[in-house]
């Protein structure tokens, strides 16, 4: 059996072989994106908003028209992100 590192071509793929866990923060927001537009891919839309937010903590305390200020991210982009985003605070908040 090849203990070769796998390499896969979408986050999705790595999230169905290894689970959740297993991804970056990068990889599971850029799954959310899905798909990113010319010359720049859903993982790099996710670095971005990554490196201006600096966290999922900080992203969940933000209003949704800062979402639409990123290059790549438009309405129903960041709709989903804001959606998922309000779920986890549900879940946090009503533990």
């Amino acid at each position: 059996m090849d203990s070769a590192p796998q390499t896969w071509q979408h986050p999705g793929g790595k999230l169905r072989e290894l689970g959740p866990e297993a991804l970056t923060d990068s990889e599971l927001l850029s799954i959310l994106i899905s798909s990113g537009i010319k010359g720049m891919p859903a993982e790099k839309i996710a670095k971005e908003i990554l490196y201006k937010f600096r966290s999922f903590k900080t992203m969940a305390n933000q209003p949704y028209r800062n979402f639409l200020t990123i290059k790549g991210l438009g309405q129903v982009k960041a709709i989903r992100i804001a959606a998922a985003l309000e779920m986890a605070r549900r879940i946090t908040s009503h533990s």
